[in-house]
């Protein structure tokens, strides 16, 4: 086998297609003789994993998008772990192909059938996947994903908000749109209100009574206030802590609050919406001791 063969296949996690291993010289009688001889192991229909490889998680996903042809993208918590957004690559891998491809299933894939525009798709380490505005949005909307992936995207200055709505407004009809616009709205401004107004829910169900919104403590308004055992809690939005000067500001406020002789507890959105029990416990603990 080629130096150039070699390199190839340690470049792209130990996997080839059909067509790559033709552009490299081989003919279908070689590719035939190599896998007969056990040094590739056939995936599916084109493409191959050579045996002298760790088969890793960057070779499962790719597999699957290759096995969907030179058109699929992978999408959604797939790309979302290809571009470093997620620590953990999925079970299930993503693929988004043409609308007009028939194509069978594959097992350990979801198939999306949805056309992509060229601004929503780059191709890293020889591999298409969806652009990053586009892997946001939609790794947000999918169980695993959700809110902590926007969140840390934003955190990480992956991308900023309007590129984010950009990205959404061209892809109105795809899966998963609903969610991530409401996540969108979240990060956006007027984020804190509805968070206040999700944290609100969160005491009424739970029976806490008592409690202020919009409290006065040492010359700042705090979001919710326990008077009597003097507990703040202070909500933020998505992304609370992406600009320097809303950090600082914040400490100092905080501060304040806590050299009163209050309490003070913060919580974000993605608290109240991933961790609601969580979060009624650490109140409870504040206010009750219990």
């Amino acid at each position: 086998m080629s130096l150039a063969l070699d390199d190839y296949l340690r470049e792209h996690d130990g996997v080839i297609t059909l067509d790559h291993a033709r552009d490299a010289g081989m003919s279908n009688d070689a590719v035939n003789r190599v896998v007969r001889a056990g040094r590739w192991r056939r995936c599916t229909p084109g493409v191959f994993f050579a045996e002298d490889h760790r088969f890793t998680d960057a070779a499962r996903v790719r597999v699957s998008v290759w096995s969907y042809g030179i058109e699929a993208t992978a999408s959604g918590l797939a790309a979302a772990w290809w571009l470093d957004m997620t620590k953990f690559a999925p079970e299930i891998v993503e693929v988004t192909v043409p609308r007009d491809r028939r194509l069978t299933h594959r097992a350990g894939t979801r198939l999306r059938r949805r056309d992509l525009a060229s601004v929503d798709v780059v191709e890293r380490r020889g591999l298409r996947i969806t652009a990053p505005d586009l892997t946001i949005i939609e790794a947000a909307s999918r169980p695993g994903g959700g809110a902590r992936v926007m969140d840390s995207a934003l955190q990480r200055r992956h991308s900023e908000l309007p590129r984010l709505w950009r990205a959404q407004l061209r892809n109105k009809g795809r899966h998963g749109a609903p969610r991530s616009r409401r996540l969108l709205q979240a990060a956006s401004n007027g984020a804190r209100s509805e968070a206040e107004r999700l944290f609100a829910r969160l005491l009424d169900r739970a029976g806490f009574t008592g409690w202020k919104a919009n409290y006065a403590v040492a010359g700042y308004d705090v979001d919710f206030a326990f008077v009597g055992p003097m507990v703040a809690v202070e909500i933020d939005g998505l992304a609370f802590h992406s600009d320097a000067d809303d950090f600082h500001r914040d400490r100092k406020r905080q501060n304040a609050i806590s050299l009163a002789g209050w309490q003070v507890l913060r919580f974000t959105w993605l608290d109240l919406t991933e961790y609601p029990e969580r979060v009624i416990a650490q109140v409870r603990l504040a206010i009750c001791g219990v």
